[in-house]
């Protein structure tokens, strides 16, 4: 079985060669899964190993490495593990198959909810709802007498207070890596101000004063930040609060779960969540809703394939979810919520509730021209106007090449 602190420092392979009772058949093929490396994914990849012959790899990189794994022919990987966010390239390449079939077959327990479908095929089958909500050190906040913030603007009041008091080394941290992280970070917040992503005719518009107002914000949230915020990803932030070294952080739900890991974090009962905060009095949580679920290989024989969904299927049970249920916010039927998913479900109810992160390909090479281009803005080479001119630069010449803008 996996060890979950190693899941969630990087990569790591499991192979399983014996099936156990566990499992209602024993798996004599090999099946090979890659997804992201959070507790959720541990657990849902455990559960398939109980049938036996199951190669998982946990890898905070995976997004990077599944679009060229799957185009493989045959793919090097039967199952992934994919997200509302990183579908779109598997999905545009044809590199992951209809599921209308193998559902019917052997899916008659999964909730509708689960079932994600585009341009009318089921093409993942949905095993939770992720959000990044504030994550809070409530023992802290309490001691200083310091209500829950609900807006950014009360979260940077708090961090000062929380800084003249000197209880921990930074009262706040962010997944403001370099990359995909700091985009995703932006995103929330630009969301937050109003702003849109792309025009109807699928040109940019982020050079905006809604995205200006994000970079600023962003910028005085550094502040109260450890100054290697950019390459503080999930799992950095995630350490900081289970060493005791932050106070807050809009952190992913799917996070939660570690602070209670006795062996791992001297904040065990201490940390507590509310929904994310919104940017403007008012508006909506500054973060968006996102599902994760798995995938199945479309270079793969039909017979891999029902095999690798069978297996899958057995990662995704009831039984499962009652051995694991404060790992996620799961949507697999038996789920119960816990304090922790307080902030992850006061998010999602919110009026108006955050959006929901689109599949498309317009918003995937958005995505990436800003992750790539806005850390300049926090290193101090150009402006937020300039960064933000930078990123709908690379956008166009992205989509022109995708065949996306004229």
């Amino acid at each position: 079985m996996m060890i979950r602190r190693l899941a969630l420092a990087g990569a790591l392979s499991l192979i399983a060669g014996t099936a156990t009772a566990d499992c209602a058949f024993e798996n004599e093929t090999e099946v090979r899964i890659l997804s992201a490396a959070f507790e959720a994914w541990n657990a849902v990849t455990e559960a398939m190993a109980e049938c036996g012959n199951v190669s998982a790899e946990l890898d905070q990189e995976f997004r990077t490495k599944q679009p060229s794994a799957f185009a493989a022919n045959p793919s090097l990987y039967h199952v992934g593990g994919v997200s509302n966010g990183t579908i779109t390239p598997l999905m545009n390449e044809g590199t992951i198959r209809p599921l209308d079939d193998l559902v019917a077959e052997y899916g008659q327990h999964l909730s509708p909810n689960q079932l994600i479908r585009i341009n009318g095929e089921i093409l993942a089958v949905a095993m939770m709802v992720n959000t990044q909500h504030l994550m809070y050190r409530a023992d802290i906040l309490e001691d200083l007498g310091i209500p829950v913030p609900a807006t950014w603007e009360e979260v940077l009041a708090a961090a000062e207070v929380i800084r003249e008091a000197g209880v921990v080394d930074y009262p706040l941290g962010a997944t403001m890596r370099a990359g995909w992280n700091i985009a995703q970070d932006f995103n929330n917040m630009f969301l937050g101000f109003g702003g849109t992503f792309v025009n109807d005719d699928s040109t940019p518009n982020v050079n905006t004063e809604a995205g200006v107002r994000a970079l600023e914000m962003m910028m005085r949230m550094t502040e109260y930040m450890d100054p290697e915020y950019l390459v503080s990803d999930s799992t950095y932030v995630q350490q900081q609060f289970q060493q005791g070294r932050i106070a807050m952080a809009n952190l992913w739900a799917s996070r939660a779960a570690a602070m209670n890991i006795e062996e791992e974090s001297q904040v065990v009962g201490l940390v507590a969540t509310a929904a994310a905060p919104t940017a403007m009095p008012g508006g909506a949580p500054a973060t968006t809703l996102w599902w994760d679920g798995i995938v199945i290989a479309a270079n793969i024989s039909d017979e891999n394939a029902e095999n690798a969904f069978r297996v899958a299927m057995e990662g995704l049970d009831e039984e499962m979810v009652r051995a694991n249920n404060d790992d996620a916010i799961w949507l697999v039927p038996g789920y119960q919520p816990t304090p922790l998913a307080e902030g992850a479900i006061a998010t999602a109810t919110a009026e108006p509730a955050p959006l929901s992160y689109p599949s498309t390909s317009q918003m995937g090479l958005m995505h990436t021209a800003l992750g790539n281009e806005l850390p300049a803005y926090f290193t101090g080479d150009v402006t937020a106007e300039e960064a933000l001119a930078a990123a709908e630069a690379a956008y166009i010449t992205a989509a022109q090449e995708a065949g996306l803008l004229d």
